[in-house]
């Protein structure tokens, strides 16, 4: 009864909002969009749409197919992909999603070993900031999420791969340059570069600052590792990063690594789902994480 041009022709309004965009984007006709869900509505006997002025809103009904479209397409799509490289005699597609912004050096040190040992593997590395990463875990958006928070799921593993301190970088001119260790209380001045991470998946406030009840006197975010390091050696800020991040920038930009508390410690996991265990492409990424 639904067919998967129902389901593609509701994901398009949802990203065009209008029946002439998604005509396009689907190379059809606007008049076969609306036939098509016309006769659906008619065998449904529920409207999925209503229009409001200019725009188009979604019925209850629609919205519970679109949901539907938003977890079926990315499969499929995922299936003929996968298909299509045993067709062509390759292995298979591995998409890694990454939620972890300091991460990405590693990664590529990873991808480095990894696509010499498997030739026949096409990788796809999606940015973090593009999706939630268990919702495109779940969703089969991707086959491998880098992330240091995992989350338990039944139908989700999630493996450690390394561990790392979370230490506080400062230029060496600063005036905290010289303390043993770092109190929360000492960044009650001070502004607090971060990437763009709510303060709730941010350690450095959920895990040191906010139990002492305290924040800094400023916030700002920037997305590249290289212009946040470059103000925090500026005396621009003070960032928290892993300590083998501020060790590479160490000497170059004359930065100090300062242990947060008795220190902060975190892991980095590879996740993924747990009917994908077996896959020998995917468990090889894992062996490499590690070793790498």
């Amino acid at each position: 009864m639904i067919e998967r041009f129902h389901l593609r022709i509701l994901r398009e309004l949802r990203r065009c909002g209008s029946l002439t965009a998604a005509a396009e984007n689907l190379h059809v006709t606007q008049s076969a969009v609306s036939h098509a869900i016309k006769k659906l509505e008619q065998r449904l006997g529920l409207p999925l749409w209503r229009k409001e002025g200019r725009r188009l809103r979604f019925t209850p009904a629609g919205e519970y197919v679109l949901a539907l479209a938003e977890r079926l397409l990315p499969q499929l799509e995922h299936a003929e992909t996968v298909l299509a490289a045993m067709r062509e005699g390759r292995r298979g597609v591995l998409r890694i999603g990454i939620e972890c912004y300091p991460c990405y050096g590693w990664l590529n040190g990873v991808l480095a070993g990894y696509l010499a040992a498997w030739p026949d593997v096409e990788v796809d590395v999606r940015q973090h900031f593009q999706f939630g990463g268990i919702g495109a875990l779940f969703h089969h958006e991707i086959d491998l999420l880098v992330t240091p928070d995992p989350l338990e799921k039944k139908s989700l593993v999630f493996e450690p791969v390394f561990d790392y301190e979370l230490v506080l970088a400062v230029s060496r001119r600063h005036r905290l340059a010289g303390v043993g260790r770092v109190t929360p209380e000492m960044l009650a001045e001070e502004t607090l570069l971060t990437y763009p991470v709510e303060q709730a998946r941010l350690d450095i406030f959920t895990r040191f600052l906010q139990p002492a009840g305290v924040l800094p006197r400023a916030h700002r975010t920037l997305e590249i590792t290289d212009i946040l390091l470059q103000l925090v050696a500026a005396g621009r800020g003070v960032t928290a990063l892993p300590r083998w991040l501020v060790a590479q920038h160490a000497d170059a930009l004359e930065l100090v690594a300062l242990p947060l508390g008795d220190g902060l410690f975190k892991q980095i996991h590879l996740g993924y789902r747990a009917e994908d265990g077996k896959v020998d492409y995917l468990r090889g990424f894992v062996r490499q994480a590690r070793d790498a």
